[in-house]
């Protein structure tokens, strides 16, 4: 497990890379580097349209918006989640899976989050608890000297990578953010992804557009990012249904310092749209403010 104490004010922050957790064994630390037929024929012309398909993602997971026609669409709300990393780096790979729901319209949602088998030195891992919301990711089960019914916060606008990849998730709705900064998208073509009819869409994400396109709630911690990776572009794929609500997208973040570069692909799965989410926030007293063990 990587831990970095920063001091700022009063006390200190931990910032807990989960996402490079299992490579860090191999290699030196990194640093952040409207539906219908009208519709379906301008994917097949691609261009702008297809732009405007991923740009309008975010939005329709929040909520009601207008459609490219007459009328309103109504978006997803929330959904639960499906969320896997992979962290490759000289020669090593090691997979973080999590699952939970999620509130779009409020930002925030509840997903547990498993490492891989001896990722952290241990044979066996109790899944994480976290607690997304905006500007902040709780965690319960942290380990490295956490008691076992205490919260750790960490504050995502001050991370370098803005959370899209310390929790060892990427958060649904910064996911869905980073489509509004794509700038080059290409319509590869309808497939089917869990039974339900999709249209594929790849292109590349620029990190500081979609901090200047995030809702006000995404702005900050997607800000921080910008300003943190040495690259500021990122692949994406993005499958949207008929409705334009985003199913399925996969970014692939790469890493570099003076070692071997370290590539993380987050994928984040959404599904049953509509599900009641209840997210209760840690009081001030279940927070631990004691110092996080290196390891």
């Amino acid at each position: 497990m990587v831990v970095q104490q920063h001091r700022s004010g009063s006390g200190a922050r931990a910032v807990c890379a989960l996402a490079v957790v299992g490579v860090m064994a191999a290699t030196a630390g990194c640093s952040g580097g409207g539906g219908g037929g009208d519709r379906a024929m301008a994917d097949e012309r691609g261009g702008a349209d297809s732009l405007d398909a991923v740009h309008r993602a975010a939005a329709m997971l929040a909520g009601t918006v207008r459609g490219t026609g007459t009328g309103t669409v109504t978006g997803a709300g929330s959904a639960e989640v499906r969320t896997s990393m992979e962290t490759a780096a000289g020669g090593t790979r090691v997979t973080i899976r999590g699952w939970g729901t999620y509130d779009f319209r409020n930002q925030v949602g509840r997903l547990e989050v498993v490492l891989p088998e001896d990722a952290a030195g241990e044979d066996e891992h109790r899944p994480i608890t976290e607690l997304l919301a905006p500007g902040a990711l709780y965690m319960m089960n942290r380990g490295a000297g956490v008691p076992a019914d205490k919260w750790v916060r960490i504050d995502t606008t001050t991370l370098e990578d803005g959370n899209l990849v310390t929790g060892g998730a990427t958060d649904p709705m910064a996911a869905a953010e980073l489509l509004r900064g794509a700038r080059q998208v290409t319509y590869v073509g309808r497939t089917e992804l869990a039974g339900v009819a999709v249209r594929h869409y790849r292109g590349i994400s620029d990190i500081g557009r979609a901090a200047r396109e995030a809702s006000p709630k995404s702005r900050g911690a997607l800000a921080a990012a910008a300003k943190g990776f040495h690259t500021h572009t990122v692949p994406f794929d993005a499958y949207l249904d008929e409705q334009g609500r985003l199913r399925k997208v996969r970014h692939r973040f790469t890493f570099a310092n003076e070692g071997p570069a370290v590539e993380v692909v987050s994928t984040t799965l959404l599904y049953g749209f509509g599900v009641p989410v209840s997210v209760r926030l840690p009081d001030g007293r279940d927070i631990y403010t004691g110092k996080i063990r290196q390891r």
